[in-house]
Parts: C-alpha cells; sequence; structure tokens
C-alpha cells in the first residue's frame, strides 16, 4: 500500500505535457517493487499513452485488470486521463477493446496537476486539481464487497468524471464525482458479469438525509466522522463499500483539509467547483 501527493507539470517528466507526465506518475508509482501491480502494456509511442496494470488483490492471488491512458485535442484545448477497468487482458487487443472494457474520463490539464493518489494491491484512487481550479476524480479496481469471494469473485469498479470519453474539458460544468452514484461514470461489475450504475449510499438515498439544510449532517463538536460510501440497489440489496473513500460532510469544512483517525490520514476532496454541504468526500491516503 502507498500513497503519494505532489505536482506534474508540463516540465517535470519525460513527456512535455502534463496529462502526460501524471500518467508516468501512476505507472512509476503503483508498480514499484512490492506494490501488488504487473504491468501489462505501457506503450508511450502514440498520441494516446496506455497503461494497463493487473493486481494481485489483497490475497495476493488475484487477477483485477484496470488501466489508465490519455486522451487529448489541442485544438479543443483539452487534455484528459481515462479510467478503466477490465475482465481480462488480450495482448493484441487495443486498450478499449479489451474484455469488457469500460471507461470514463477524466479532465487533466496540459501544464499543471496537483494530485493525491493512494493505491494498494486491488485498487487505485486518484484526485487532481486542474485549471481554474476544479477537482477531479478517479477509482479503479475491486470494491470491499459485502459477500464471501465465493458468492462476488470479482467487484471491480470504473469510476471517472465523465460518461465515455467526450471532448469535454476541465471547465465542463455538466461534470460531477462519481461517488454521489447511479450514473454512467460511476459502475460495478455485477455478479452476473455485467456493468451496473449503482447508488452510493449516504450521497444517494431514499431516505434523504442529505437532502435539504435541516437535514445536512455537520461535524459533532469539532470532529469529522466519515462515512463508508456503500453501493445497492434501492429495489434489491447492498453490494459493499468503497475502499478508501468516505463521505465528510462539507459544513464548515474545505477542500484539502486534512484528517488523522486512528493513524490514518484523510484528504478532503470537492466535487469539481461544488461547495454545498454534500460536494466533498475525504480519501484514505494508504
Amino acid at each position: 500500500m502507498g500513497h503519494d501527493i505532489g505536482t506534474v507539470t508540463d516540465i517535470s517528466g519525460t513527456f512535455g505535457l502534463a496529462h502526460y507526465n501524471m500518467l508516468e506518475k501512476i505507472h512509476d508509482l503503483v508498480t514499484a517493487a512490492g506494490q501488488g501491480w504487473t504491468v501489462l502494456r505501457y506503450d508511450t509511442s502514440g498520441d494516446n499513452h496506455e497503461l494497463i496494470l493487473k493486481g494481485e488483490g489483497l490475497t495476493g492471488t488475484e487477477e483485477i485488470f484496470v488501466g489508465f491512458r490519455t486522451y487529448q485535442s489541442a485544438d479543443a484545448d483539452y487534455y484528459n486521463l481515462v479510467a478503466a477497468a477490465f475482465a481480462g487482458y488480450v495482448s493484441g487487443n487495443a486498450f478499449d477493446d479489451q474484455p469488457q472494457a469500460l471507461i470514463s474520463g477524466v479532465p487533466a490539464h496540459n501544464q499543471n496537476i496537483d494530485y493525491w493518489i493512494t493505491w494498494n494491491a486491488q485498487r487505485i484512487a486518484l484526485a487532481m486539481k486542474v485549471g481554474t481550479p476544479v477537482y477531479e476524480s478517479a477509482y479503479v479496481g475491486k470494491a470491499l464487497p459485502y459477500a464471501r469471494p465465493s458468492q462476488f469473485p470479482y467487484p471491480v469498479i470504473c469510476a471517472g468524471m465523465l460518461n465515455g470519453t467526450p471532448a469535454a474539458r476541465f471547465s465542463d460544468d455538466s461534470q460531477s464525482m462519481p461517488y454521489k452514484g447511479n450514473r454512467a461514470n460511476f459502475q460495478m461489475r455485477n455478479i452476473n458479469g455485467s456493468w451496473q450504475q449503482v447508488h452510493c449510499y449516504p450521497y444517494s438515498n431514499d431516505q434523504n438525509i442529505l437532502a435539504g439544510s435541516t437535514n445536512a449532517l455537520r461535524d459533532t463538536g469539532g470532529e469529522y466522522h466519515l462515512m463508508p460510501v456503500e453501493l445497492f440497489d434501492p429495489d434489491s440489496e447492498i453490494y459493499g463499500a468503497l475502499d478508501g473513500i468516505y463521505f465528510v460532510t462539507g459544513f464548515n469544512n474545505s477542500v484539502e483539509n486534512t484528517l488523522t483517525i486512528d493513524g490514518s490520514e484523510y484528504v478532503v476532496i470537492q466535487d469539481v467547483w461544488r461547495t454545498g454541504f454534500d460536494d466533498y468526500y475525504a480519501i484514505r491516503m494508504d
């Protein structure tokens, strides 16, 4: 397990543009010795740089397939990453044609990216500050299922900011963080092997505990209590929870604040440009 907090620029890495260097940073961090990830593809020869990884999971015996790549347009002034999850790997297939590939764009930047990245052997979670600034988020890899491995062996998540890879810049005001759930940019591979949009508690729920100022959660005596982001279908069941991602109230809170709980550090990230009580989450720095 590990984490890193830093900045990449258009001159800080090997490849010139900051989003290329962000991909290089992900590669260098999570594939270092003992991190639980194996490189299946790292191709920086074309316009779209590609990284495909296989994780061994927390048991050390699993096969978890995820990836990141770039896509960009100088004319339209966007320089983005793609977060992806797969059901397997075929060396002869293009990135987007890997088995059961699901991809989601994550707006980035060509000049400067501040980042927070955390990983273990089953998932990678990333937050970036870009542009004006706004905050972008991604999560690829397994969730924590509320089931035995034999019941739910591959609860993999693909979570980015966009539905697919549209020509969207960081200034696109329709994008939203994936953790609010029930949206195309957050999907889970279900028990039957299909991709499914799922709800995320407490952001999306039938009880509306976050709806309206009279119901807004807040700190208790200056202590900010974190709630796991749980994945569910309102008509059937609760599937599990995200690993290292938590709801935190925005009441008297601010983006990039840090919390220390039981020796672990958490960083508060907001939903792009939004600053409402329910527009924040905390990411655990493993």
